[in-house]
């Protein structure tokens, strides 16, 4: 049955998930997010400052201090947040169009600037000299993704059907670019902007709360243990045929970590409870510790193991995982194809996210509001992402020590094979010089 089940990973999982991993669109997405990181983690780092990790009647003289200067300069600390995180979708619109274009091999500069300009036609109207900035950071995540495609394929539509306005030969190339926009510009103008309009005067909502509305059901079960789960499992399953399953199930899941961490953000700003769980700090810093797989545990494991071959990889592998690579542990071990370690590799994710899930609905841990660089180490990741609260770092602790119960036998199990085929090769190198 086991091999059954391993037969079909490898025949049939395996192939649709390479090329799902390989396809260009999927692939832009990922790209453009990316691209914009710099400025969402910069923007999330300054979020703290502005919402200090202390309540306000505190009697520690820094927490004093420090509730008093976010009081006192919060519009000032909050500037640069709202010019990074805050409109992160302006970036990332960008981001998708230039990446996608660059995989057609068509003018990608152009492909970014138009695409940014279509976001901002239909989810920034301007009232009164000013730009609203409601659907610029994560609720504009969906119709960015949108936006970005749509206007790479329209650019790549015209090119193809060699439709745009002719230049003579002796016009430098960058001027060529930039009349080349013209007409799918004016495209864009009269096909989206009039159906935005439409929205607005007959029902009151932008095309952007449009999308959001019909996405919502979808964020929604997103944010549940049983949806978490399945992506755990599918990221494991993906990654025990050799394939790179935290790749293709963080592209995919990229856009709802941005939409809830931007509805976390917002309920903080308006003094409200948090509403979302599922972000990506949280599986980086509680599901997956030390790597897909929760394998910093098992590398622990490895530093005292009695064979030489897992002992090396864990002396390899022990700094690397404390920041959450373990591909010498993953391809080191094997792990990858290695059907001692399967169990604990699939299991040991789910059960963190499972106890994970539950402290933070319980209200145990806190919710996350910030991004974080995923190579943080795990306990401080976890706090850093929740506002600097310890408790998400001494449940980090806490899980690591589950993995640990959970991996130790079956490391044991895979332990004994090795020695004994380490002991074979000794006999057999001692036969031949004797």
């Amino acid at each position: 049955m086991s091999n059954a089940f391993f037969d079909f990973i490898e025949n049939k999982i395996s192939p649709i998930a390479a090329r799902a991993g390989t396809q260009r669109h999927i692939m832009a997405v990922r790209d453009g997010f990316i691209g914009a990181m710099p400025f969402m983690i910069v923007g999330s780092f300054l979020l703290v400052f502005a919402f200090p990790p202390f309540s306000p009647d505190t009697t520690f003289f820094l927490g004093q201090w420090w509730n008093a200067m976010s009081k006192a300069y919060f519009n000032e600390i909050m500037t640069p947040f709202n010019m990074s995180m805050g409109i992160m979708a302006c970036y990332i619109s960008a981001g998708i169009a230039y990446n996608l274009a660059q995989s057609y091999k068509i003018d990608a500069f152009p492909c970014a600037m138009l695409s940014l300009m279509t976001f901002l036609l239909i989810a920034a109207p301007m009232k009164d000299g000013a730009l609203s900035a409601g659907f610029l950071g994560g609720t504009g995540i969906f119709t960015t993704i949108i936006v970005g495609i749509y206007v790479t394929e329209l650019m790549r539509f015209l090119k193809v059907r060699n439709i745009g306005i002719k230049l003579p030969e002796q016009v430098p190339e960058k001027i060529r670019q930039s009349f080349n926009l013209l007409i799918p510009a004016l495209i864009v103008i009269l096909t989206i902007y009039p159906l935005n309009l439409f929205l607005q005067h007959q029902f009151g909502m932008l095309l952007p709360e449009l999308i959001m509305a019909v996405f919502k059901p979808l964020i929604s079960a997103a944010d549940s243990l049983p949806a978490i789960l399945f992506a755990v499992f599918l990221c494991h399953t993906l990654w025990f045929a050799g394939i790179h399953g935290a790749a293709i199930v963080g592209g995919i899941l990229a856009p709802f970590y941005l939409v809830n961490l931007g509805l976390n953000q917002d309920a903080l700003a308006a003094g409200q409870a948090l509403p979302h769980t599922f972000v990506e700090a949280f599986w980086s810093f509680f599901i997956v510790l030390g790597g897909s797989g929760a394998t910093l545990a098992l590398v622990f494991l490895y530093t005292r193991s009695k064979s030489a071959h897992l002992r090396a990889i864990g002396k390899l592998g022990i700094v690397p995982a404390v920041f959450n690579i373990n591909e010498p542990v993953i391809f080191g071990s094997p792990i990858v194809m290695n059907p001692v370690l399967f169990f604990p590799f699939v299991v040991a994710p789910m059960v963190n996210a499972t106890i994970a899930w539950f402290a933070t609905s319980s209200g145990l841990i806190g919710k996350v509001i910030s991004l974080v660089p995923w190579t943080a180490p795990a306990p401080i990741g976890a706090a850093w992402g929740a506002g600097w609260q310890m408790g998400n770092g001494l449940l980090v602790i806490g899980l690591l020590v589950i993995d640990f119960l959970i991996y130790l036998p079956f490391f044991k199990v895979y332990e004994k094979q090795l020695l004994a085929q380490e002991a074979e090769m000794e006999a057999d190198m001692n036969a031949q010089t004797a």
